[in-house]
């Protein structure tokens, strides 16, 4: 008897600790009758599914897969009409639960996510680098008709404005990831968006970094382009 019930804790630790790992996703696509949600993720150059779950009639959905750190997930909804384009949401996953809402329509934008301090600040950066790359855009236009009208003055003045507006952007991207440099989304804002930036910049936002985050996939990453 006292074996059977070692044996019955041990699985329920086993059990436990396995659970401790696993990243749970919940959450309802708002108007979605028919189709098949995948939560995959970048594995070298390949998008590797690693759960999905068949829609049919029922708009919520569960999601599980085993992770050992926090990393950049996708959720990919195929509708099956050969069109994929707006139909991935992509998010800061971790180990636990994380909440999901989205609508079929505008279905990669019109989402709330909860459980994901990562993903939390991964949308407030892009809410203010979103403003910059319109001003880029704007700014490309006024350039590309300056080129046409061969207005050198104007050509040049416009190249002065995107160059600063570059740095501009550069700055903010640095001083948001020390500011954030509790989470790994720091090191990843960082790899991903201004890896070519000053080296001494970069070295200072590394050492604001704690130990963990260091050892985390991008602060390695981040140690590595600062290393070359």
């Amino acid at each position: 008897m006292k074996k059977i019930v070692f044996y019955i804790i041990t699985l329920v630790s086993i059990s436990c600790s396995t659970n401790k790992n696993n990243m749970i996703i919940t959450g309802e696509v708002d108007g979605l009758k028919k189709g098949t949600l995948y939560l995959q993720k970048q594995i070298d150059s390949t998008i590797v599914s690693l759960d999905s779950v068949i829609m049919k009639g029922n708009s919520e959905f569960k999601l599980e897969a085993v992770i050992n750190e926090p990393d950049i997930f996708y959720l990919y909804l195929d509708k099956n009409d050969g069109d994929s384009l707006n139909d991935i949401i992509t998010f800061f996953g971790n180990k636990g639960e994380i909440n999901i809402n989205t609508r079929l329509i505008n279905f990669d934008s019109s989402f709330e996510i909860s459980g994901s301090k990562n993903t939390d600040l991964l949308l407030e950066y892009f809410s203010i680098i979103r403003n910059y790359n319109l001003q880029n855009l704007d700014l490309l236009e006024i350039f590309y008709n300056a080129q046409i009208e061969q207005n050198q003055d104007r050509i040049d003045s416009v190249n002065s404005q995107i160059e600063k507006l570059i740095k501009r952007k550069y700055l903010y991207s640095l001083n948001f990831s020390i500011t954030n440099s509790l989470y790994e989304v720091s090191p990843y804002i960082a790899v991903s968006q201004i890896p070519d930036a000053n080296k001494d910049l970069l070295i200072k936002l590394y050492d604001t970094l704690s130990m963990d985050i260091r050892k985390s996939k991008y602060g390695k990453i981040l140690e590595e382009i600062i290393s070359n």
